[in-house]
């Protein structure tokens, strides 16, 4: 069609079509922030509101208390193998000492040193006795870490329970939230969608058609883009059935087309011919024509051929010729390209003659 327009007319439509990006451009930037702030219409529920809290505070107590329990049996069992390590080896020094002093007794064979040896020995069962003491000390604390740690495991495990119970209704609450905001969305864009349908039926080619089809690529855009990504799956089912739906109504919708448009030509190529071009637009002619096809029944015509006068299809007059000078022209021209005259058969007003100015003398 655009061979039909005029130089400047096709520079003010390419000018609409840009106001109608940059106007559905900005519905689409404001239709986006919409929808992304949508959840924010939802309070962000976490575990805290799902867990047993009367079960559950009693547990972290214990688990604090375990921990603090279990730090302090740290503590002491470390200074306790620390003491028993240092009595270990006081008491092997003290052993090697007795060794060798004990070596040396035999060696001289005195008698008088009997009582000495008494004295070491005593000493050597005192240090044995305080290693024992300390190793017992160690045990002790380690059956308090140890019990410390069974008690924090216990508590937690319990814990981890309620934990796990939370956390699935808390998903549970997710999906629940995530439907409502999905219907939100869908109650947003199903609208915009349905008015958008409205207005290509309606208005598409009225005043406003730069706005119209804005509005038109917004709402496709908001359905079809941000809409589908948030559409709850399922394993698939939604999106299929929602799929094959859609699918069906579009489809139904072109086949209804076809038939009415085809219903609409068959009336209209019982049309005399007078009619039929009567009730097209000049423009839609020409660019039919400029696409090698008729004007009347879209079919294509060999419009090359000069013997060609009338659609082999559909029998309207495609080329006849000035009632003036007899040229060979359009049936769909306005004006003969031979003489000016109008297509109607009128003859093209005369020019007005120049007058000679007279010269001055």
């Amino acid at each position: 069609m655009s061979k039909s327009l005029r130089l400047s007319e096709k520079w003010f439509r390419r000018g609409l079509w840009l106001v109608a990006l940059v106007f559905a451009g900005f519905l689409i930037g404001l239709g986006g922030t919409l929808v992304g702030d949508l959840p924010k219409v939802e309070r962000q529920s976490t575990t805290e509101d799902f867990i047993d809290k009367a079960a559950a505070e009693p547990l972290r107590a214990a688990i604090t208390e375990a921990q603090r329990a279990g730090q302090e049996a740290r503590r002491d069992l470390d200074q306790a193998e620390l003491q028993l390590q240092a009595a270990s080896q006081v008491s092997q020094n003290a052993r090697e000492t007795f060794s060798n002093w004990l070596a040396t007794r035999r060696a001289t064979q005195q008698p008088d040193q009997d009582a000495e040896l008494i004295a070491r020995t005593k000493a050597l069962d005192a240090f044995k006795a305080k290693v024992d003491a300390e190793q017992r000390s160690v045990d002790a604390q380690r059956k308090v870490a140890l019990d410390a740690r069974q008690a924090l495991e216990r508590a937690q495990q319990k814990l981890f329970v309620l934990e796990d119970d939370a956390r699935e209704k808390l998903r549970a609450e997710y999906r629940r939230v995530e439907l409502r905001v999905f219907g939100y969305r869908l109650a947003l864009t199903l609208p915009l969608l349905v008015v958008a349908g409205w207005l290509f039926v309606k208005k598409r080619k009225g005043t406003y058609w730069p706005f119209v089809w804005g509005f038109i690529f917004f709402a496709l855009f908001a359905f079809f883009v941000e809409l589908v990504p948030y559409l709850p799956s399922y394993g698939g089912y939604v999106r299929y059935i929602v799929g094959i739906v859609i699918t069906v109504l579009v489809g139904r919708y072109a086949i209804l087309a076809l038939n009415r448009y085809l219903a609409r030509q068959k009336l209209a190529e019982a049309q005399p011919d007078q009619v039929r071009r009567e009730e097209l637009s000049y423009d839609t002619a020409l660019a039919r024509l400029a696409k090698s096809v008729c004007p009347g029944c879209e079919r294509p015509v060999d419009l090359k051929n000069t013997t060609i006068d009338f659609c082999p299809h559909c029998g309207i007059g495609l080329i006849d010729s000035c009632k003036v000078c007899d040229t060979r022209k359009s049936a769909f021209s306005r004006f003969c390209h031979g003489c000016g005259t109008a297509a109607h058969g009128k003859e093209p007003p005369p020019s007005h003659p120049v007058t000679s100015v007279p010269a001055i003398a």
